[in-house]
């Protein structure tokens, strides 16, 4: 008998963006987003998501109504992420220290990630911060992108202290030049580059604007060159990671990454044992019929997350 086909996983329950948007909520959150509104052949208010300036307005006037987040913009040519989909990260990362938490999360200052490869837009920080109260610390080796996320950070001053950003000289490293010695990290987190070279990238954004029925258009959720691409892929990339997180074992509780393509987990979890992994889970995540993964570990057995636990997040249940 033939098994039935998997439904697309749904957003998180905690995701703030179920349903449709409401657009003319967000126009009076956020006037610059007016220009954009149309009508849909369904009658419905909508924008152009192919439109890449109609989407910078909208996560503007989502991260002004949701989060009072103002001042947000980001490059024409720097990666526009989709927010429902890197908020439902957030929330799955919050259910995973949950796990580790008697089934609470915890929350508020003395929790801190770091963001790999942060970007331009600061989108896991800001999101991170607002819902849960953590602080973070963003790294990236683009100076332009930290730049930019400096701005950000300029017009909306109570973030200065809860977000920091530092710039890895090194494009070969992931984790050293970061993270310092005596550091450490409840858990990182990371949306790694997905395509091998700038000609692959491309192609799957001609695939793209093909199944759309248009003419190639350049992409409409944007990305720098070391956003969207790096010399071994996405597979490659995470391989590394897990490789140099071996060296910060005992100063981050739990790594964490998107995995875009499903074939970069046949060798991972194996590969994250073989290095000492005491825990690797992987999350299903999706947005309509768009999957993706959470892929997490940890190198601390039991009796050194329970001490974790008790120097560094409150009201702990031991």
């Amino acid at each position: 008998m033939s098994r039935p086909p998997s439904k697309p996983p749904a957003l998180h329950p905690r995701n703030r963006y179920q349903g449709r948007y409401d657009f003319p909520l967000l126009a009076r959150k956020c006037p610059p987003l007016k220009a954009f509104i149309r009508q849909g052949k369904d009658g419905q208010t909508t924008i152009d998501f192919a439109d890449p300036a109609a989407l910078r307005c909208l996560n503007g006037a989502l991260l002004t109504h949701w989060y009072d987040i103002t001042g947000w913009q980001i490059p024409p040519a720097a990666l526009c992420p989709p927010i429902p989909g890197r908020a439902d990260l957030i929330h799955h990362l919050a259910d995973l220290l949950a796990s580790s938490h008697d089934g609470v999360i915890p929350k508020g200052e003395r929790l801190r990630g770091l963001d790999v490869g942060t970007g331009a837009n600061l989108i896991y920080p800001l999101i991170g911060n607002a819902e849960y109260g953590w602080q973070f610390v963003g790294s990236d080796i683009d100076a332009e992108a930290l730049r930019n996320g400096e701005q950000i950070l300029a017009a909306n001053p109570t973030l200065q202290s809860r977000i920091e950003l530092r710039r890895q000289a090194d494009p070969a490293c992931i984790f050293a030049g970061i993270i310092g010695a005596d550091e450490q990290f409840d858990f990182t987190l990371c949306n790694p580059p997905f395509y091998a070279s700038a000609g692959e990238a491309q192609k799957a954004n001609e695939r793209k604007w093909h199944g759309l029925g248009k003419a190639a258009a350049g992409r409409n959720f944007g990305g720098r060159p070391n956003e969207l691409y790096c010399a071994d892929g996405e597979a490659g990339f995470l391989q590394r990671m897990a490789e140099q997180s071996k060296r910060y074992a005992q100063q981050v509780f739990w790594f964490s990454t998107l995995v875009a393509n499903a074939a970069s987990l046949k060798v991972l979890p194996e590969q994250l044992r073989a290095l000492g992994a005491t825990d690797v889970r992987v999350v299903d995540m999706g947005q309509g019929h768009k999957r993706s993964r959470l892929l997490a570990w940890t190198f601390l057995d039991k009796k050194q997350r329970r001490a974790w636990r008790r120097a560094r997040w409150p009201d702990t249940r031991i």
